[in-house]
C-alpha cells in the first residue's frame, strides 16, 4: 500500500452502524436470559467432563441469542429504512444463518465431524456462488487466482468458522476475541478505498450482539455460545474480511491474517499437532493455546485478558498499516469496547456478592 501523503483516510460511521450496534446490544441483553431459562428447562446444557473446565451444567445454545439479536437488528434497520440492500449481504446473511442452524443441530443432537465439515463446505460453496469470493491477490498489479479462487475461498470461510469454535474453551474468550476482531474489520472496511459500509455494518452489529452475550458469558459463565454461536460468528468474520478488506489495496490481503491472528494461530497449532499424532484435526482435545495457559497456572480471567490483548495488538498493527487516521479511530473504539467489557465484569462481580 502506498503512503497516504496528503490524502487522509476519513472514517465516517453512518447512522446505521451506530444504531445497529446499539439495537443489537439491547436485543441481546434481553434475549440471552430467555435462552438460558429455556435451555435449563429443556436440558440443553453442557455437562462437565475431563476435557472441560466448568464444574456444573451450563446452557450451551448461546448462539441462538447471538444469531437472533443480529438478524432482528437487520429487521429493525429495514423498518428504519437503513438497510443496505445488496447481493453480497443477502449471501452473507443466508450463509451465516445456515451455519448457525448447523451448529444448533450439533449443539442439540450432536453430529459427526466429517458430516459437519461436508455441510460447511456446501454452505461455503453456496456463498461463493452468491459472489463472496477471493478472486485475486492484490500484489504486483493483481494476481488472478483463476480456478484456485474456489478452494482458497472455501478454505478461508470453513477455516475461520472452525477457528472461532476452537478457541471457545474459556469463559468469555471467544466472545471477547470475536468482538475485537469484528470492530477491527469494521473500522478497516470503512477506511478502505473503496470503502465497504455493508461489511462494516455487519461487523458492528456482530460486536453489539457479542457484547450482550458477554454480559452473561464472563467467568463464571451462565451460558456458552456453543457451536451455533461460534460457527455463526466465525462465518461472519470470514466473509466480511473477504468483502470488506481483501478486495481493496495491496496490503489488504494480509490484514485479515493479522486481525484474526488469535483464532488462526490456535487452529493452525491444534490441527498440525493432531495430524502429527496421527489424529483427525477435528477431534476435540484439551491442548489448545488457552489450555496451555491454564496449565501454566493462569486463571480463566487472566487467560482471556492475555489472548484478548494479543487480538487487540494484532488489530492495532493491522490498523496502523492502514494509516494514522485509522489507528486513531481504532484505539478510540477499542478503548470503549474494553471499557464496556471491564464494566460488565465489574457489575458481575458486584451482583455475585
Amino acid at each position: 500500500m502506498k503512503r497516504e501523503g496528503k490524502r487522509k483516510i476519513i472514517i465516517r460511521l453512518t447512522h446505521a452502524h451506530i444504531i445497529g450496534t446499539i439495537i443489537a446490544y439491547i436485543l441481546g441483553v434481553f434475549l440471552v436470559p430467555l435462552v438460558i431459562n429455556f435451555s435449563k428447562k429443556e436440558g440443553l446444557v453442557d455437562i462437565p467432563n475431563e476435557r472441560k473446565i466448568h464444574t456444573k451444567p451450563i446452557s450451551r445454545i448461546g448462539g441462538v441469542a447471538i444469531w437472533a439479536s443480529t438478524m432482528l437488528t437487520f429487521l429493525c434497520l429495514v423498518f428504519l429504512s437503513y438497510y443496505p440492500y445488496g447481493s453480497l449481504l443477502s449471501g452473507i446473511l443466508l450463509g451465516s444463518s445456515l451455519m448457525f442452524l448447523l451448529g444448533l443441530i450439533d449443539d442439540v443432537y450432536g453430529l459427526g465431524a466429517k458430516f459437519k465439515l461436508f455441510i460447511q463446505i456446501a454452505i461455503a460453496t453456496l456463498v461463493y456462488l452468491l459472489g463472496v469470493q477471493i478472486n485475486e491477490i492484490p500484489l504486483f498489479g493483481g494476481i488472478d487466482l483463476g480456478i484456485f479462487s474456489y478452494p482458497i475461498t472455501l478454505l478461508w470461510i470453513v477455516g475461520i468458522s472452525n477457528a472461532v469454535n476452537f478457541i471457545d474453551g474459556v469463559d468469555g474468550l471467544a466472545g471477547s476475541v470475536v468482538t475485537v476482531n469484528a470492530i477491527t474489520l469494521a473500522i478497516i472496511a470503512v477506511a478502505m478505498t473503496p470503502s465497504s459500509p455493508i461489511s462494516a455494518l455487519i461487523g458492528f452489529i456482530l460486536a453489539g450482539s457479542m457484547l450482550a452475550f458477554l454480559t452473561y458469558n464472563f467467568n463464571p459463565a451462565k451460558i456458552f455460545m456453543g457451536d451455533s454461536g461460534a460457527l455463526f460468528s466465525g462465518f461472519l468474520l470470514a466473509t466480511i474480511s473477504i468483502t470488506g478488506v481483501m478486495k481493496a489495496a495491496t496490503l489488504a490481503i494480509i490484514l485479515p491474517f493479522v486481525v484474526l491472528a488469535v483464532p488462526i494461530m490456535d487452529i493452525t497449532y491444534s490441527s498440525l499437532r493432531r495430524i502429527s499424532k496421527g489424529k483427525s484435526p477435528f477431534v476435540a482435545d484439551a491442548e489448545h493455546i488457552h489450555h496451555k495457559l491454564l496449565h501454566a497456572g493462569f486463571s480463566q480471567k487472566k487467560t482471556v485478558v492475555i489472548l484478548t490483548s494479543v487480538a487487540i495488538i494484532a488489530g492495532a498493527l493491522a490498523s496502523l498499516l492502514m494509516g494514522t487516521n485509522t489507528i486513531k479511530h481504532y484505539f478510540i473504539y477499542i478503548f470503549v469496547v474494553v471499557l464496556i467489557m471491564f464494566g460488565l465484569n465489574f457489575i458481575k462481580v458486584l451482583t455475585k456478592k
